[in-house]
């Protein structure tokens, strides 16, 4: 049976990967609407969670909006926001705005259907876009300053999961914080942090220190970086590889 034999009064999509075409778009009497993770026209495209994390937003929220035939383009009914934690990661951030999206998809659809929500158009001068992510894209550069690689551990956790190399592995960089204010030395050496420090180790940047929480080597389970310390002493001074 085919949508249109369906007649559906409305059509709602979520984590939706296609563009629907116009002949679909036209069936339902009201319209198909989009649950989307951010606070459009903020992040359109496939990864809205991510870049928000990666650009250092100070909040994201959910969009509900009529569809249109671009890509997250179409005006929006409703929108919620909340702010984002130094803790929060693509994974835990995902699932908070599933939770908010729904119950925001419960109230503006009966609005929706009662009539009682005008659709507003969104504003293409603040309009920014998300790339697909790639395996490839959480490699750190430990060029980078210490600020961008703690925002691409947290966007990129726990898919594909930020890592670096050493001693010919893989290492993974699960968790960590950006260390302003610590001596500098060359570029990606590990080093041990004072005592006073909350994170023990840490990777020198081309602008302050990674202090690093989890780590995971290869083929290994996943461990604090003074755990991994105390299993492979030679750590301490060695130098990841960008």
């Amino acid at each position: 049976m085919s949508l249109a034999e369906l007649r559906p009064e409305v059509v709602v999509v979520a984590a939706f990967a296609y563009l629907l075409p116009r002949e679909v778009l036209e069936v339902p009497r009201l319209g198909c609407l989009n649950v989307h993770p951010s606070l459009l026209p903020r992040h359109r495209g496939p990864s809205p969670v991510a870049a928000a994390l990666l650009r250092g937003d100070a909040e994201t929220g959910v969009s509900i909006m009529l569809m249109d035939e671009g890509l997250d383009t179409g005006p929006v009914l409703s929108q919620e926001s909340r702010s984002i934690s130094e803790t929060d990661t693509t994974g835990g951030l995902t699932e908070a705005l599933s939770e908010m999206g729904a119950r925001l998809l419960c109230s503006t659809l009966w609005k929706w259907i009662e009539g009682d929500l005008v659709p507003r158009p969104q504003d293409e001068a603040l309009a920014t876009s998300s790339e697909l992510i790639r395996a490839k894209d959480a490699g750190l550069d430990w060029s980078l300053p210490a600020v961008e690689l703690w925002r691409q551990v947290r966007a990129y956790h726990p898919w594909p999961g930020c890592y670096t190399a050493w001693g010919g592995k893989r290492l993974k960089i699960l968790s960590g914080r950006p260390l302003q204010g610590w001596q500098r030395g060359d570029v990606g050496r590990v080093v041990e942090l004072p005592a006073t420090s909350a994170l023990r180790i840490g990777v020198v940047t081309g602008e302050g220190l990674l202090g690093l929480g989890e780590v995971q080597l290869e083929g290994k389970r996943q461990v604090s970086a003074e755990e991994f310390v105390r299993g492979h002493g030679d750590f301490i001074g060695s130098s990841l590889m960008t």
